[in-house]
């Protein structure tokens, strides 16, 4: 083998050149992200709304000792705590070794993902077919969610306050849901449209019945009978709609993709993908050397509006509670705190490599992107994590030897997107994106690499530590 060359030896000592992550491992690396994904799929499939995540999260971490928050009680260093914000937001701490005066290390992901809301009073009847009427929930291409099996969850609240859960559509055994769409032989009108109306959002109509209520007398016998399917199984009449949250989500599974299965197919890697590795890394911390925070939030893809998204004061009203305990204020907490905003960002899609800029694109396999700010065009909605901070967790990750990469969303004029990132750094507290790229984003079928998966549980797992 020749000797390297003046020029190749500085070229490795200057500059910057990722590489494949995966190359860069050994096979005992590459056979636990495989093992950790195993785990990963099956809490996508448990958790594919907000409520259905913080359920599954909650009774994951109480397998591990966390139990509900008490602001009048007092906790020492290792104990495990968790808060419960209507059932859509969850909040995960374990009480470090020094005092929390001196801020805490904090992971904040989303947990809800696009998908389609039935409105208030969504039931209906045409052509005695029986229909849900439904308002898309967050930034979707409408024509994706046709000619797909959907499944239905969520719950009904009844005028007397009792909670019915709904799901139905995940078991081979039951019946699932569709948005029809209209046959190639009749859509000379339909092709005439832009893309992004190709499928309208009043036409985003569930199909849930057919066959008539076996008394002939009447009109609109078909959602009569689905009204009495419904009692039946619920105890629920038409009005409990108007108190309901229920939502159509993709009725497949996660599934390996490729045949080399290095990749996951699955709804709702943005931002489970994040959640799941942020939730495990705080499960899998025992006594760390500052409090340890895992925030799972909602709403972030309607801009974390509504008192369950990071927009809210609920962390805030935590943390001042927390503090309490200890004596001290919430916004020394805060200002003592460093964060990762953990969300996806866009993997570059050999397909369609015009709307990124190579340089600065993450792409899959590469390991856990780190954005330095987000927004649109001008950075517009951004928090943009100061160079300081930005060297702190490129020496953890390079020390802990975590692969990871830099990335940005896309091309500066072309559009670009926000995180809950710019509701943290609110508070004071020192904050940058760090996530799993992702291809097909907020497709019913997004696509992640099994590495880079499980090194952004690796990145989050030191930053507690």
């Amino acid at each position: 083998m020749s000797e390297k060359s003046a020029s190749e030896v500085l070229k490795e000592q200057l500059c910057y050149n990722p590489k494949n992550g995966r190359l860069r491992k050994d096979d005992e690396v590459l056979e636990k992200a495989d093992s950790f994904c195993e785990s990963y799929k099956s809490f996508l499939d448990n958790a594919k709304t907000e409520r259905m995540a913080v359920k599954t999260a909650i009774s994951l971490a109480e397998q591990k000792g966390f139990k509900p928050f008490d602001p009048h009680a007092s906790y020492k260093p290792g104990d495990k705590i968790y808060l419960n914000n209507r059932n859509k937001a969850v909040i995960f701490a374990i009480i470090g070794n020094r005092p929390l005066e001196d801020g805490m290390r904090i992971t904040a992901a989303h947990i809800d993902s696009p998908r389609l809301d039935l409105k208030p009073n969504p039931l209906y009847e045409d052509t005695e077919l029986a229909l849900f009427k439904t308002h898309y929930y967050g930034g979707i291409k409408k024509y994706q969610w046709t000619a797909i099996p959907l499944a239905l969850h969520g719950v009904f609240v009844k005028k007397d306050g009792s909670v019915i859960d709904v799901s139905i559509g995940e078991e081979p055994d039951e019946p699932c849901f569709v948005v029809t769409d209209l046959l190639p032989h009749l859509a000379t009108e339909q092709y005439k449209r832009q893309l992004h109306e190709g499928i309208k959002g009043e036409e985003l109509n569930v199909l849930v019945g057919s066959h008539p209520f076996r008394d002939d007398k009447g009109s609109e016998l078909v959602k009569l009978n689905i009204l009495s399917i419904l009692f039946e199984k619920y105890g629920v009449i038409e009005d409990d709609f108007l108190s309901a949250e229920l939502e159509c989500v993709p009725a497949f599974k996660a599934r390996d993709v490729g045949l080399d299965r290095s990749m996951i197919g699955a709804y709702g890697h943005d931002d489970r993908v994040c959640a799941y590795p942020a939730l495990q890394a705080i499960l899998d911390t025992e006594q760390p050397d500052r409090t340890a925070v895992t925030i799972l939030a909602d709403k972030e893809e309607v801009g974390s509006e509504g008192n369950t998204g990071l927009f809210s004061s609920f962390f805030n009203y935590f943390v001042n509670d927390l503090a309490k305990t200890q004596d001290t204020d919430g916004y020394r907490v805060l200002s003592n705190s460093e964060c990762l905003s953990a969300d996806v960002n866009a993997a570059l899609d050999p397909t369609f490599p015009d709307v990124m800029e190579r340089r600065n694109a993450a792409m899959l396999n590469r390991g856990v992107v780190v954005t330095k700010y987000t927004g649109a065009r001008g950075k517009a909605g951004t928090s943009d994590a100061s160079a300081e901070f930005m060297g702190k967790i490129r020496a953890l990750l390079d020390n802990a030897g975590i692969v990871w990469q830099i990335g940005e969303l896309g091309k500066v004029d072309l559009g670009g997107g926000g995180t809950v990132a710019k509701f943290l750094a609110y508070h004071n507290i020192d904050v940058v994106d760090l996530g799993v790229p992702v291809l097909s984003m907020h497709s019913p079928f997004e696509v992640v690499a099994k590495f880079d998966v499980y090194m952004a549980y690796l990145a989050i797992h030191e930053f507690f530590k």
